[in-house]
């Protein structure tokens, strides 16, 4: 993705930033700034959950996956692996175990043998592992647990299990005893490490798509979560794994009572990704929801309050907020909202609800929170950093749940890290209404990313945080009690120039055909052969000059890197043969994430407009609708500077790269440590002189100053280099109430000023 804001148009001037230490503003919420765990990359199997078997309990599969025979034979029937005499496996986990010299490694197996069976159990890796022998004693249903201490380090190591004589086994487990706090069942400390530093007010879970699953047969039901490990229901996740629910809903509780964070547990409302459960079927989920509650809340003498007690938690967690459902909208949401907003309050007036909005706002029963998700280019965040401050201020507070730069990002890079940053300002300016708000997602293991990108990631046996983990660090370290008031001048902005790159033609739930496409630079016009294009997505056929996409789904697309230069005019004929839409017109397509496309007959065939993968939608749209059946003479002139669009020779848009705010402020009193703090976001490629007017502060002094930068807007963090882009202390001396600063390229600064 080409990076928005890499260069400034014209120099920075200075900005003169007036802060009024004495003029309270918006008391900031508490909650502000929590975290979002949800059940994705691997976060919890393969992640913060340390077992180390992956398949531990026979079921992920009807056939033995993720346990290789080397020797003997094995089968699996309804989640039991049956050994022949003489067998030996290996499992390697989630992409390699990490194993560490001198650790012990809780080994758990549940078995049925005939006749007593050696076992021979080794972690091991480049032939490294020495193997422990166990005897397991004729059982119809026997189990056993016995340490083991690794003789050697490997990231990469696997688990070998060998027997002498036939056996069956239903549960196989590794787990490393060097747990967060050494609990039993516990999580990974590097992980829990990270997640402390972002001091999170509330964490929301477990998801997320997790909650709904595809169909309801695959939705996630706390109450399978809450028993003896090998008992607790394995779920397909819709992410691509299966998960242990080893990770179930009291080690959310737990997870959440170790970070200090309030609780925001999210129900399934009967609604998956494809279906609906009827009404008169409602009950149990909403019995669920309640029966959670008590769980978490319910004193020891009540039925789920006991369980929790029994699992060895006789206090109750607090559990303060309950989201009703995930992502899910229309009618059949909006009935169903009503069901648990009035069972939950009549029973338990205390917990907070949270409705989901999606596709619009319930109306069949009343709303505390409201919970709105943000995914878009770095450019969008730029602009919407005042997005909140028209909101209306008797409408139900906001809960901004999932929010990220998913295009213009590369695996999470500065750019995108300073964009949500100037969002936060917005949001902490209009914590009045924005009263919570969480990044999504939180972890990924870098070896099953099924999304991009993650605030967190790791291996078997590193972690890093990406240049937006230290942005949401930056801000929950730094979050004041009240904001005060603060301005700087308008109009520091950066022309955001269109992007570079080739062509391309496509659909979306859309069949069309196109033909005499051809591109014309510096005066010279070259034609070109569509079956020469690059297949991204759909079924493309092509035949005399014609390229025929058949495919009814979205962003169906060929294209062709002609031409190098970024100043061109692109023309082409097409025909609709059928379909929900009209045309993509591609150009500046420099890969998958970067591109503009003239939208001809977009939004179910009712408009056209013109949007891009760096900048999001750069037009107003205009009515337009693509009829079938005829053919469409389309014209493309392209610049840095511009875009003309022509249809059947009539201009229909006549467009200017799109400019960008780059110069983002808030300022705010931490009453803990009597001190002022302002926080400055410089978003261009130019340093910006920063005199800042101290009004209500001490006169003359030493601030504390931190600053997240990078002279490359594109930098991340690896696992090899988690610091490449992280923050750095120093001080800063100023006189007579006037600080001065200097907005580094590409920067966060936190300035914190001691009051009188």
């Amino acid at each position: 993705m080409v990076p928005i804001l890499l260069l400034a148009m014209s120099k920075m001037a200075a900005v003169d930033l007036k802060v009024d230490a004495s003029s309270p503003q918006v008391k900031v919420s508490p909650s502000l700034y929590g975290i979002f765990f949800e059940e994705i990359n691997c976060a919890g199997d393969g992640g913060i959950y340390p077992e180390l078997i992956r398949n531990r309990s026979f079921e992920d599969n009807a056939k033995l996956v993720d346990w290789k025979v080397e020797q003997g034979s094995a089968s699996v029937s309804n989640g039991v692996a049956s050994l022949s005499a003489g067998t030996v496996m290996t499992n390697t986990g989630f992409y390699g175990m990490n194993v560490v010299k001198g650790q012990k490694y809780r080994i758990s197996l549940r078995y049925s043998a005939a006749t007593a069976t050696t076992v021979k159990v080794a972690l091991e890796g480049n032939g490294q592992g020495q193997a422990k022998s166990v005897v397991l004693k004729p059982a119809q249903d026997g189990s056993t647990s016995f340490d083991y201490v690794a003789t050697a380090t490997n990231p990469k190591s696997s688990f070998k299990i060998s027997v002498d004589q036939p056996v069956s086994l239903d549960f196989v487990s590794v787990f490393p005893q060097n747990t967060y706090k050494n609990r039993e069942n516990g999580l990974r400390p590097d992980l829990m490490n990270l997640l402390h530093g972002l001091k999170p007010s509330f964490m929301r879970f477990p998801g997320g798509c997790w909650v709904e699953g595809d169909t309801m047969a695959f939705a996630m039901r706390w109450k399978t979560t809450i028993n003896e490990l090998h008992l607790r229901k394995t779920l397909p996740n819709i992410w691509g794994y299966v998960s242990t629910n080893g990770l179930g809903y009291h080690e959310y509780l737990q997870l959440c009572e170790d970070l200090k964070a309030d609780a925001l547990f999210v129900v399934n409302v009967g609604m998956s990704h494809r279906e609906v459960v009827p009404m008169d079927q409602m009950g149990e989920y909403v019995q669920d929801a309640l029966d959670a509650i008590e769980y978490a809340n319910g004193p020891v003498t009540s039925k789920w309050g006991a369980v929790r007690a029994k699992n060895g938690h006789p206090k109750p967690f607090g559990l303060k907020y309950l989201e009703i459902g995930n992502e899910n909208g229309g009618p059949a949401y909006n009935e169903r909202y009503k069901l648990f907003f009035d069972a939950v309050k009549a029973k338990y007036p205390e917990v907070i609800t949270i409705a989901n909005l999606w596709g619009g706002l319930p109306t069949s029963a009343p709303i505390e929170v409201i919970d709105e998700h943000y995914y878009n280019n770095p450019s969008f965040f730029f602009r919407n950093a005042n997005r909140y401050d028209s909101y209306d201020r008797k409408g139900p507070k906001i809960y901004v749940g999932e929010y990220a730069v998913t295009s213009g990002c590369g695996n999470g890079n500065l750019i995108a890290a300073l964009s949500e940053a100037a969002f936060m300002t917005g949001m902490e300016r209009n914590s009045d209404i924005v009263t919570m708000s969480s990044y999504a997602p939180l972890f990924a293991n870098v070896d099953k990313k099924a999304w991009n990108p993650d605030l967190i990631y790791f291996n078997s046996n590193k972690a890093a945080g990406t240049p937006s983990y230290y942005v949401q660090k930056m801000f929950a370290q730094n979050r004041p009690d009240v904001t005060v008031k603060s301005e700087s001048p308008k109009g520091t902005e950066t022309v955001v120039p269109f992007p570079a790159g080739g062509v391309g033609l496509g659909t979306w739930i859309t069949q069309a055909e196109f033909k005499d496409a051809s591109v014309t630079e510096n005066g010279v016009t070259k034609q070109l052969d569509t079956s020469t294009f690059r297949r991204e997505q759909g079924d493309w056929k092509f035949a005399n000059g014609v390229a025929t996409q058949t495919s009814n789904g979205e962003s169906c697309r060929i294209v062709y890197p002609m031409p190098t230069s970024n100043t061109y005019t692109f023309r082409t004929k097409a025909k609709k043969l059928g379909g929900n839409e009209g045309f993509l017109i591609l150009v500046g397509r420099a890969n998958e994430g970067t591109w503009v496309w003239l939208n001809l007959g977009g939004w179910r065939n009712t408009e056209h407009g013109i949007e891009s993968g760096g900048l999001g939608r750069i037009t107003r749209n205009i009515p337009g609708k693509i009829e079938t059946g005829r053919w469409y003479d389309i014209e493309i002139d392209y610049s840095p500077q511009k875009i003309v669009c022509r249809l059947d020779g009539k201009m229909i848009f006549n467009e200017k790269a799109p400019s960008s705010p780059t110069f983002f402020q808030t300022a705010g009193i931490d009453r803990k440590t009597n001190e002022l703090i302002v926080k400055v976001i410089n978003g261009s490629g130019q340093a910006v002189p920063t005199n800042i007017d101290l009004s209500g502060a001490a006169k003359s002094g030493m601030a504390k100053l931190e600053v997240l930068r990078h002279d490359d807007p594109m930098a991340e963090n690896t696992l090899d280099k988690p610091t490449n882009v992280a923050p750095k202390r120093s001080t800063l001396n100023y006189t007579d109430g006037k600080l001065v600063y200097t907005a580094k390229p590409y920067s966060l600064g936190i300035i914190r000023v001691p009051l009188r």
